[in-house]
């Protein structure tokens, strides 16, 4: 069994050391208040004990609890209170230098938590360790400085969680979309170089790539760009190619009739479009931007956001091109053809491509190929979407986070200076999200004791505190000046506003938004009810809770006029530290908090047997309850051998549900070669990776691809994640 050490390193249990603490307690006292050996020996057992049943790697401060608490229960106060009073001695010379330990232990590569932190994220790499360096201070500055004692507390005990608070003490904001047609069209800066109007496709993509690195360098989220801001620029090549093959002919003695023209040129403009999406696959893998990882990118491929006619034609073929460029994928060190996780592909099912017969319906089974065999692109249903949202579709803003319907246009007007601003049509491109706060909902419903009443006074209290938290994020924006980012606020990323011109109109009207995340509705019913929210008789209970937090972001709203927004919640690895917090606080409780983790926002628990359409349908109800961002996905076997299951999801997503994706697995062990799916054993107490084949446990030497969080992760998970990941069942 391991433990976690205060500077983050792992270590192997060792139950010796709490008897020597225990024994050193003792002898602090007088003869006539000493405990025998008997007692000392039945606390330490009990505390190994409970250490063992934990579920998860606990912390020093965890185990030094447990024994406080062992110690008063022998009613041996003196003893207990001298144990207290060393451990805070300890704790304020630790005060002095948390950080500097975290910190070291980060660059030495020994803070396991840290290392599991991000599953995009190499910790050994220098850039990597410089981020978290920054980010160490900066989560001591937040917790010491910028953030009141109460929210403070609530986020370390588990029961909010104040997202990215490394990144807090700077002014960022966290996700958006990028408005790449102003700045292709109406050219920007980069880097203090001003770039023009591309005169080919490829140029348009190279310049797109390299804005996408400097937005991903002044924020701490992801985005989103369109293939349709890219689409216009093939015609450019093409009436460049026509005029340069004319004068080839010409100048070869050639007749240039217009058929030859244009036969030969379109050849050209082929060559051109693999040369443009070649340039933004391998640019977007291979940037690596100021915080040590590849951009957080996602490509939205939306056939109807473009004109019929020959723009849209250009648009299928550049998304017939990415679709290829994807299912062969990108080698790794060894040359072999792997997943890459990045960029993050969105498919917008349509009229025109969801049934056999329509007319690009060989695009929507090339994405049914490609979902196969490298899990992406993700569906979105132009359908339901804009049944949700208005009659509009837009992408969401890197992995889920979706905009609210664009309402500042006509109430405030462009106030972003967009040079692209069409004052009858909804704005999307250029808007972005100010931050998140998570409410755990497993911890709410466990403090009411199965109270209803409780429940929901509680509910009450804990949403005064996550809007408290909601505009230290706010103002923590307001009076950031447009210098501090000039590619996002001052050259067309997201606003073309002045030098010296603060942002602060940008945070009101609706322009951006603030999202209320929620998690654990699944543990939060099934405690509460004694039932699963899938079944019948309590999943109008669930409803209520949704409809409830909803409630609180239209309060709000109507008294800030900022849109305040219920996001489902992705928990990458805070997945594991609200486990943890609640074994802590609770206990461990069957079926509530005996996992190293809690479920991501509505989803139905991944141990739950349901089929795919079943769990689409049902999780769609939640999702339209969850308008600030959401996505469903259901879990399937290898699928490249019955695509035609693949489409039948893909169609039944068109008719019932607004996003989802089909969760699959891409593996290779670099030792055997093995392509199969690399397994999780468990050793020793701890969850590891093991190829099947070879028995290759080395996470260095094999390739390991999980989508855990909307984007799909190849650098390893932390435990809590990891255990989630292995007890996932299929639902096809």
């Amino acid at each position: 069994m391991k433990i976690i050490k205060r500077s983050g390193s792992e270590v192997t249990f060792d139950v010796s050391k709490i008897e020597a603490a225990i024994r050193k307690a003792n002898e602090s006292v007088l003869e006539s208040e000493k405990m025998s050996d008997y007692q000392i020996l039945h606390i330490t057992e009990n505390v190994r004990h409970a250490c063992e049943s934990i579920q998860h790697s606990p912390s020093v401060e965890e185990i030094q609890d447990m024994v406080e608490n062992q110690i008063m229960n022998q009613r041996a106060f003196s003893v207990a209170r001298n144990y207290i009073t060393y451990r805070y001695k300890r704790a304020l010379v630790r005060k002095s230098n948390s950080t500097d330990q975290q910190i070291l232990s980060l660059l030495e590569c020994n803070n396991e938590e840290v290392k599991q932190e991000n599953s995009n994220k190499n910790p050994t790499v220098n850039s990597v360790q410089r981020d978290y360096m920054a980010g160490e201070v900066s989560k001591d500055i937040t917790k010491r400085f910028l953030l009141p004692p109460n929210i403070v507390e609530a986020h370390e005990q588990g029961i909010i969680h104040f997202h990215d608070a490394d990144y807090f003490a700077q002014h960022m904001h966290n996700c958006c979309l990028v408005n790449l047609e102003d700045m292709l069209q109406n050219g920007t800066v980069i880097s203090e170089t001003m770039i023009d109007k591309p005169k080919s496709f490829s140029t348009a993509c190279n310049i797109a790539t390299q804005s996408i690195a400097q937005i991903a360098s002044s924020q701490y989220g992801g985005q989103s760009i369109s293939l349709s801001h890219l689409a216009p620029f093939v015609q450019v090549s093409r009436e460049k190619f026509r005029q340069e093959v004319k004068e080839e002919l010409e100048s070869a003695g050639i007749e240039a009739t217009v058929e030859r023209i244009n036969k030969i040129a379109e050849l050209r403009v082929k060559e051109e479009i693999n040369r443009g999406v070649q340039i933004i696959q391998y640019q977007v893998i291979t940037l690596m931007t100021t915080n040590g990882q590849a951009p957080f990118i996602t490509v939205f491929m939306y056939l109807n956001e473009v004109p019929e006619g020959q723009t849209r034609d250009d648009l299928a073929t550049i998304i017939e091109e990415v679709l290829c460029q994807r299912i062969k994928g990108v080698k790794n060190e060894k040359g072999v053809f792997i997943t890459p996780a990045f960029p993050k592909l969105i498919y917008v099912l349509e009229e025109d491509n969801i049934s056999e017969g329509s007319k690009y319906f060989y695009l929507t089974k090339l994405a049914a190929q490609c979902t196969a065999k490298r899990m992406v692109p993700d569906y979105i249903s132009e359908k339901v979407m804009k049944r949700l949202k208005g009659g509009d579709c837009y992408p969401c803003m890197g992995c889920r986070s979706f905009l609210t319907v664009d309402r500042c246009s006509e109430s405030a007007g462009n106030v972003s200076h967009a040079k692209n601003f069409d004052e009858n049509t909804r704005k999307y491109y250029g808007r972005f999200n100010q931050g998140v706060v998570t409410l755990n909902l497993v911890d709410l419903a466990l403090s009411a004791e199965k109270d209803m009443d409780k429940f929901w006074a509680i509910l009450d209290e804990r949403l005064e505190l996550c809007y408290e938290a909601l505009m230290c994020r706010h103002n923590r924006l307001k009076g950031t000046l447009s210098d501090a980012a000039p590619i996002l606020w001052q050259d067309g990323a997201l606003a073309r506003l002045k030098k010296g011109e603060p942002i602060d109109k940008l945070l009101y009207d609706g322009y951006s938004t603030i999202s209320l995340g929620y998690a654990g509705l699944c543990e939060c019913v099934k405690y509460m009810t004694g039932k699963s929210h899938t079944d019948p008789e309590v999943t109008p209970f669930a409803l209520d809770i949704m409809k409830k937090l909803n409630e609180a972001c239209a309060g709000w709203k109507a008294k800030t006029n900022i849109d305040f927004s219920l996001y489902g919640t992705p928990l990458e690895s805070t997945t594991y530290k609200f486990a943890k917090c609640l074994q802590k606080r609770f206990g461990v409780i069957e079926g509530i908090t005996d996992k190293n983790y809690i479920t991501n926002s509505y989803h139905v628990h991944v141990t739950e047997k349901i089929d795919a359409f079943t769990k689409l349908k049902f999780e769609s109800q939640f999702q339209e309850l969850s308008p600030g961002g959401a996505i469903s996905y259901v879990e399937v076997p290898n699928m490249q051998n019955n695509l035609e299951a693949v489409i039948s999801v893909m169609q039944y997503i068109y008719e019932n549900i607004m996003y989802a994706e089909l969760n699959t697995k891409s593996d290779y062990c670099q030792v055997c070669g093995f392509d199969g799916e690399i397994a999780i054993k468990e050793d020793d107490g701890k969850l590891v990776w093991e190829c099947p084949n070879c028995g290759n446990r080395d996470q260095d030497k094999m390739n390991v691809a999980r989508r855990t969080c909307g984007y799909i992760g190849t650098q390893y998970w932390n435990q809590g994640r990891t255990q989630e990941i292995k007890e996932r069942v299929l639902h096809l």
